[in-house]
């Protein structure tokens, strides 16, 4: 294949890995991989099309066991000192809020919809801890001190 047709493989690789829902990142491996081969034969090397074939799969599965799984850990939340959930983290309460009663707070610079899941009233002003997540609301107890 022309250096061309692998810069274009490439490029459509990478492209199909945007479009995706979740690819974890193998198209992104294999889309490096193709412009790579194709940035060789641009560069003059001159391969024939089982070496072309044979360098992209080798460049594919070492990019996929080398990089593959620290990337996708960094980017998709796996980092050390990520929390997935905000399960145990402390909102502030603005109205008064009684047991199974809603509200709206601000939360993370996002406002959420807080329910009082305890069996007490959360005063105003006070602090409530997070015990559930559900979609945008949060499930609340009256925090102790």
């Amino acid at each position: 294949m022309t250096w061309w047709t692998w810069m274009i493989l490439g490029a459509v690789l990478l492209g199909a890995e945007l479009m995706a829902i979740d690819a974890q990142f193998y198209l992104v491996f294999l889309g490096l991989s193709a412009a790579l081969v194709g940035f060789a034969g641009m560069l003059g090397i001159a391969m024939p099309e089982w070496a072309q074939w044979t360098a992209f799969a080798a460049l594919s599965l070492v990019s996929f066991f080398t990089f593959r799984k620290s990337l996708y850990e960094k980017i998709r939340g796996g980092a050390i000192g990520f929390r997935e959930t905000i399960s145990g983290e402390s909102v502030d309460i603005a109205d008064d809020l009684a047991a199974g009663d809603e509200s709206r707070v601000e939360f993370r610079g996002t406002k959420w919809t807080v329910r009082n899941t305890g069996s007490g009233v959360i005063s105003a002003g006070s602090r409530a801890k997070v015990v559930k997540v559900d979609g945008l609301t949060l499930h609340v107890e009256t925090e102790q001190s």
